[in-house]
Formats: structure tokens, sequence, C-alpha cells
């Protein structure tokens, strides 16, 4: 008998203001795909946000769709926070017919190793030791950084990937300080 098979794909960008998410299922002919909704928890909510879709979606999802902006919608754009989000897809019986993820956000993340790398004004020669050593540190915190993704999303470790995350971005922190 066929079947669908509802898939969604949840990159990672680096627009702070925006989650993209995009549907990658698999229609059966002949099958009637009847209220496709798709629900969105951010990090730290006890509910989601209820959108409805059509099938093969390519969504950029903002703050004021999520309903955490409410002011400047269209002119200004809040950035999403980092960090777990629920994301469900159904079909109707959404009882029955559904996928869920979690996604760890890692954009904000991703811009303070990125300002790191921009700071070490590398050039087209062999960088000087502290140079290198600053390489080695920032590709370990990408390396906790894709761990904590994969914990998050894979292993399905929700509490082991965010400490991965927050000591990655500790760390970050700590490179990016100027002052210190």
């Amino acid at each position: 008998m066929a079947n669908h098979v509802l898939s969604l794909d949840v990159p990672t960008i680096m627009t702070g203001c925006v989650l993209k998410v995009v549907d990658t299922s698999v229609y059966a002919t002949g099958l009637p795909i009847t209220c496709p909704t798709l629900h969105i928890t951010l990090p730290g909510y006890s509910f989601s946000k209820e959108l409805s879709v059509t099938e093969n979606f390519n969504l950029n999802i903002t703050a004021c769709d999520l309903g955490t902006q409410t002011s400047g919608c269209g002119t200004t754009y809040t950035d999403l926070p980092d960090g777990i989000w629920i994301i469900k897809y159904s079909l109707s019986p959404s009882d029955q017919l559904y996928v869920e993820y979690n996604h760890l956000r890692i954009t904000a993340a991703l811009k303070k190793y990125e300002k790191a790398l921009c700071a070490l004004n590398l050039a087209n020669c062999d960088p000087t030791a502290k140079v290198k050593d600053k390489l080695r540190q920032l590709q370990y915190i990408r390396t906790l950084l894709d761990a904590a993704k994969a914990a998050v999303e894979y292993c399905h470790e929700p509490t082991k990937g965010m400490d991965i995350y927050n000591y990655a971005v500790k760390l970050l922190d700590k490179i990016n300080c100027v002052t210190c």
C-alpha cells in the first residue's frame, strides 16, 4: 500500500532573523494531502505556533510569523534564538501521520565563530605560532558545535547537546573578548 513519507530539512543558515524550513516529503500519487500543518516550538517555550502550509513548502520563518515579534513586522526583523527548536509537520490524521524533529539552531554561535576567524587577520603565508594555536582552538570549537548538533538531532540527547553548545559559546566568548 502506498503512503506519504514525510520529511523536513531545516538547514543551518546565517540569517539571524530567519528559520528556513523546507518540505522534503515524498507524496504518494493518488493519496489525499489533507490539512498540512507545521508546528514550531521555540527554545524555552512550552507551546507551539501552528502554521498552515501547502505541500512542497519552502519557508523563511521570522519572529513575526511565530508571534514573538508584534511590532515593526515587515520593516524590522528580530533575530531568532539559538537553541533547540521542535518542529513537527503533520497531515490528517495528525496523530498518525506526522514527523517531528529537534533542530539545534547555532546561527548566533557561528557568527561569533566567524568574528573570531576575521580577527585572526590571516594572510597567504604561514601564520605565527600564536595564530596557529588560535586556529586549533577555533577548529575545536567548530567541532564542538557540530557535536552539539549531532547530539540533539541524531543521537536524541538534547541535554548533552545543549551542554556542548553552551561550552562552545563560552570558549568563543573568551576568544572574542578584547578587554579580558
